[in-house]
C-alpha cells in the first residue's frame, strides 16, 4: 500500500469497481460520529427501540466503527435498488392495500434477501481493492451489525435523511438498500449531500399508526414494521386494525413520499418477486404448513420470522378483511393450534371478524 495514492482518482476507480458489481452509488464517510450520540441516547432513554434490547446493549458503539472494528478510519458506503420494474408499481402497491383479501409484503422482502446480496458483493470489492494494493484492513455489513448506516451514508453524499429517517436520494427516493465497508485506509470523504424535503410532511400523515411521532423520530413500538416483524409476542391489540392487511413491514410513509416517483428500478433479477409474495391472498399464504413456509422463504428475509410469526401477522390481516364464510373456516382451521400466540391471535380474528358482521357458516 505504500505507492497507492488514495485520491479522488482512486476513488474514482473505486466507482467503477463498485459499479460493475452492481451498486448504484458510492460514497465515502469519516467514521466520527460524536455529533450523532446525543441524538442517539434520546431515542434509547425514549424506549423507542421496543423489544430490541440489542439496541441499548450495544449503546453508544452504534456511533463508534472504531471500537466496532479497531482501526477503522473510514467507511465505503454503497447502495443498491429495490424498487419494482414495473414503472407503477406505487399505484400497484396502493392497490393491493386497498384489497382487504390480498397479502401486503413490503416491497424489499419480494425477492432474495438483501443482507446476503450486498455482503457478498461488498465482499468482492474489498477483494478487488485487495487485487490492486494488497491486504488491508476491512469488514463488510448490511444491517448486520452495529452501524448506523443511514447517518454514515447521509454523511458520504449518498443521500438525505427524510423526515421518516430513512435516507432519501434525487434519482433513487428512498427504496434502496445500504451496505458498508470499514477499512483502515484513510480515503478522501464526500461532502454531505443537501436537504430537499422542506415542509412536506406526507410520511407522517401516512403512517398508519402514527409511529413516526415528530419529524426525523420513530416511535419503533408503533411501527408496523417493527410489529411484524422484529416483535416476538403478540401484537398489541388496540395496534391490529392499523396493520390492514400488511403482513410483513410497511411502506406507507415511503409510497406517500413524493420523491419516490423518481427511484430507479432494480437492475438485479436477486430483488425481483418470488412466490407470488406480490399478488397472493391472505388465504393463500395461510394455508402453508411450516414446512411449505420453510420451503418457500428459503433465501428470503422473512424466512427469520418463522412460521409462528407468520401466521400471527396472517391472522390479523385476515381479522381485518371483512371476509367471509372462506375467511372464518380458515381462522377455526387454526383455532387449535399448538402455538398460543397464534391462538390468541386466531381467536381475536374472529371475534373482529364478528363484530364487522361476519356470519358463521351456516352449513
Amino acid at each position: 500500500m505504500g505507492g497507492v495514492r488514495f485520491d479522488a482518482a482512486w476513488v474514482a476507480c473505486l466507482r467503477e469497481w463498485a459499479a460493475g458489481l452492481g451498486f448504484s452509488a458510492l460514497g465515502i464517510a469519516e467514521v466520527d460520529l460524536a455529533d450523532a450520540e446525543p441524538g442517539l441516547q434520546a431515542w434509547l432513554d425514549a424506549g423507542f427501540h421496543g423489544e430490541m434490547d440489542y439496541m441499548a446493549r450495544h449503546g453508544m458503539r452504534r456511533a463508534r466503527p472504531a471500537e466496532l472494528v479497531p482501526g477503522t478510519v473510514s467507511a465505503v458506503m454503497a447502495s443498491v435498488e429495490y424498487a419494482p420494474r414495473d414503472p407503477g408499481w406505487v399505484a400497484r402497491a396502493w392497490e393491493t392495500l386497498a384489497d382487504a383479501e390480498r397479502a401486503y409484503v413490503s416491497r424489499y422482502a419480494l425477492g432474495r434477501d438483501y443482507h446476503k446480496v450486498l455482503r457478498s458483493r461488498l465482499q468482492r470489492l474489498a477483494e478487488r481493492i485487495a487485487g490492486e494494493i494488497g491486504p488491508f484492513g476491512h469488514r463488510v455489513f448490511c444491517d448486520s451489525a452495529p452501524v448506523m448506516e443511514v447517518e454514515l451514508a447521509r454523511r458520504a453524499g449518498l443521500g438525505w435523511r427524510g423526515k421518516h429517517t430513512l435516507l432519501l436520494n434525487r434519482g433513487q427516493g428512498s427504496v434502496f438498500f445500504l451496505g458498508s465497508l470499514f477499512t483502515d485506509l484513510r480515503l478522501p470523504a464526500d461532502a454531505p449531500a443537501s436537504e430537499h424535503c422542506g415542509s412536506c410532511t406526507r410520511c407522517l400523515t401516512a403512517c398508519p399508526t402514527g409511529a413516526i411521532v415528530a419529524p426525523y423520530r420513530v416511535d419503533a413500538r408503533r411501527c408496523i414494521s417493527y410489529l411484524t416483524i422484529e416483535l416476538k409476542g403478540p401484537i398489541p391489540v388496540e395496534l391490529r386494525p392499523a396493520i390492514g392487511n400488511r403482513i410483513y413491514g410497511c411502506d406507507d410513509c415511503q409510497l406517500a413520499c413524493p420523491w419516490n416517483r423518481y427511484a430507479r428500478p432494480s437492475a438485479m433479477d436477486d430483488f425481483a418477486p418470488r412466490n407470488r409474495l406480490d399478488c397472493a391472498t391472505l388465504l393463500e399464504f395461510f394455508a402453508w404448513t411450516e414446512e411449505e413456509f420453510a420451503q418457500r422463504m428459503a433465501g428470503s428475509p422473512i424466512l427469520r420470522i418463522g412460521h409462528e410469526r407468520w401466521l400471527r401477522n396472517l391472522a390479523v390481516a385476515l381479522g381485518n378483511s371483512g371476509g367471509g364464510a372462506e375467511v372464518r373456516r380458515a381462522l377455526l382451521a387454526r383455532a387449535d393450534h399448538p402455538s398460543v400466540l397464534v391462538r390468541e391471535h386466531v381467536a381475536w380474528a374472529l371475534e373482529r371478524q364478528a363484530q364487522m358482521g361476519v356470519q358463521p357458516d351456516a352449513r
